[in-house]
């Protein structure tokens, strides 16, 4: 017998999810726990702080319930070997793609928040009841339907309700749900089922166009790992995309993907051009699909086994992530829905990004991936200062290394991604493969033809400057720095509108701003005795960097700081820590082996 969880979701008013575990033939004890933290997110999010009410009941027994810590409970005394049940309720209230949310409109979870881990049982089948939907609702979901359920997509009013089954605990926290009244669209590629769902759309949503856009993704991404007439490692693929206001993040998972983004950058009926919303929306469904082979397949060997009671550690997210934010895009470019010039804007974007953090000649991306679980995703007034992203320098060392084996004229980073998944993603557990920086040091060496290990131990463990310039170069390109802003030369990142006024976000570390004693919080009232709320405004009135020989002149400020009001005089410097803004080119003067070079890189493999 499976183990069982039945999940009524009726009470949507309440934000609460009742759930009732019944675990067949228990020991004399049996410890239970929730996950602190759900693969994919590198954090502890202590998903047991939701969860209440748990009761335990064996027949006409009652065994007691004892918590151990946060997340883990032991219930004792059991008798015989009657089914323990469990029953207890999840609050569910966040509308991330990590965790559980319930409301009259629609409903999500992952299993991660929800399904308490019944030890020593977690290679067991898995079952899940869905409950008490709402008339109207359908469920989305990778999991495999269980005979005679009620299927992903049938009316919610169905009184069978829905029913599935998972063959182990990892694969039950790897299928996230969504449930309610929600747009649902459908296509084949290689064969296979994709399905893509969205919640919470406006009326003009053009669906068929997201779907068709979606399916080229799909297309060039599976020719990618596969070739032309290869098989996807799924037997269905489902898209769960909802629609907010203000939101944007993705979660990837090993049958589907959990999206978040903001409605208006959704594709409108009637509407042809491809805006920066929707271009940044296809860039992240690219992203998440492309995890399918690259970290839920092919993942860090430490990750292999997950221990859902702690931090799991790595130093490979500047591969598993980086590598993927540089094919994102470049995968756009391969499927026909952007062209060259729109993808160099795209990279020139993620080089500003890298450019304008103090913190990459402090902290290695290698350093970053390891410090995930309390820098990336806890960002501060000094993150900028102390850290480098895993995913923009992690892009760019791929961008260094494709680049830099196509030169040599060996092979392609394409021909290394593919020479990691032929050795692992084909192996006796296809879904479980585990590599290192020596697996990955050693597929560069075959591709290329010689040791990268003094590219890897520069780019990636070191803090300098990645050689960007050069290595654009080999395909015909120039990278320029564009005139920068105001807050940009004074080294500040600002939130800034006509009702906050120009609050100071972060003081980037040797920037004017800190030489002058701003912080974080502060809020700029007036430049040279003008009132601004904008503060490039101000740059209308103040002498530009040229305009005089030797070292600009000082700039008085009026700021606010907890109630208090005083002057600050900043002196700006030619050589102030900026956030320059960097712009791709096509280079003119290119020859031929550099634009054949170029074309090659932006067209799909060969077979």
């Amino acid at each position: 017998m499976s183990l069982h969880y039945r999940i009524d979701v009726s009470d949507t008013h309440a934000h609460r999810l009742r759930v009732t575990l019944t675990i067949p033939d228990p020991g004399a004890s049996q410890t239970v726990s929730l996950p602190v933290w759900i693969p994919g997110s590198y954090m502890v999010r202590e998903f047991g702080r939701h969860l209440s009410g748990l009761q335990a009941r064996q027949g006409r027994h009652t065994p007691m319930c004892r918590q151990l810590d946060k997340t883990t409970w032991v219930v004792e005394g059991l008798q015989g070997r009657g089914a323990l049940v469990l029953e207890y309720q999840v609050h569910a209230f966040d509308t991330s793609v990590r965790a559980a949310y319930l409301g009259p409109d629609r409903g999500f979870f992952n299993a991660t928040s929800v399904c308490l881990r019944v030890h020593g049982r977690e290679q067991e089948a898995h079952d899940v009841s869905l409950t008490g939907l709402p008339r109207g609702w359908d469920v989305a979901t990778a999991m495999e339907p269980l005979a005679g359920s009620g299927r992903a997509g049938a009316a919610g009013s169905d009184r069978r309700g829905w029913h599935g089954r998972a063959a182990d605990y990892d694969e039950l926290v790897d299928h996230p749900f969504e449930l309610g009244p929600f747009w649902r669209g459908r296509f084949r590629v290689a064969g296979v089922d994709h399905e893509f769902v969205v919640a919470g759309a406006w009326p003009n949503f053009d669906g068929e166009r997201l779907l068709r856009d979606t399916r080229r993704i799909c297309e060039a991404q599976i020719r990618f790992w596969h070739g032309p007439r290869g098989k996807p490692p799924y037997r269905r693929y489902v898209f769960m995309l909802n629609a907010v206001d203000e939101g944007y993040g993705g979660l990837e998972h090993r049958a589907s993907t959990a999206l978040i983004a903001a409605r208006r950058d959704l594709p409108r009926q009637g509407e042809n051009g491809l805006g920066e919303g929707y271009l940044t929306l296809l860039g992240l469904i690219s992203h998440e699909f492309f995890h399918t082979w690259n970290v839920k397949r092919l993942k860090p060997a430490s990750l292999c086994r997950i221990d859902y009671e702690r931090e799991n550690y790595t130093e490979l997210l500047w591969f598993f992530e980086g590598f993927t934010s540089y094919y994102d895009d470049l995968m756009l470019v391969r499927a026909g829905l952007i062209d060259g010039p729109r993808h160099l804007q795209l990279l020139a974007k993620t080089a500003s990004g890298v450019r304008g953090m103090p913190g990459r000649a402090v902290q290695s991306v290698a350093q970053a991936s390891f410090d995930a679980w309390n820098k990336y995703y806890r960002q501060d007034e000094n993150t900028a200062n102390a850290t480098v992203s895993y995913y923009t320098k992690g892009a760019q060392v791929a961008l260094c290394l494709d680049l830099t084996l196509r030169r040599e004229g060996r092979g392609d980073l394409d021909q290394v991604m593919r020479l990691l998944w032929s050795r692992g993603g084909r192996a006796r557990d296809p879904g479980n493969i585990g590599i290192t920086e020596a697996d990955i040091a050693q597929a560069l060496a075959e591709v290329g033809g010689r040791s990268f290990e003094p590219e890897l131990r520069q780019w990636v463990h070191g803090t300098g400057e990645l050689p960007i310039d050069d290595c654009v170069a080999t395909v015909g390109l120039v990278q320029r720095q564009e005139p920068m802003r105001l807050s940009a030369c004074w080294g500040m990142r600002l939130n800034e509108g006509p009702v906050t006024g120009c609050v100071v976000r972060s003081v980037l570390r040797g920037s004017a701003a800190e030489s002058a004693g701003l912080c974080a919080g502060d809020e700029i009232l007036a430049v040279q005795g003008w009132r601004v709320r904008r503060l490039d405004d101000a740059a209308q009135w103040l002498p530009s960097a040229g305009a005089s020989r030797g070292a600009p002149p000082p700039v008085d400020l009026l700021v606010s700081r907890d109630q208090r009001v005083f002057g600050v005089r900043l002196q700006p410097r030619s050589d102030d820590v900026g956030l320059p803004t960097l712009t791709w080119h096509l280079d003119s003067r290119a020859g031929d082996a550099q634009i054949d070079r170029r074309l090659a890189w932006w067209s799909p493999p060969a077979p």
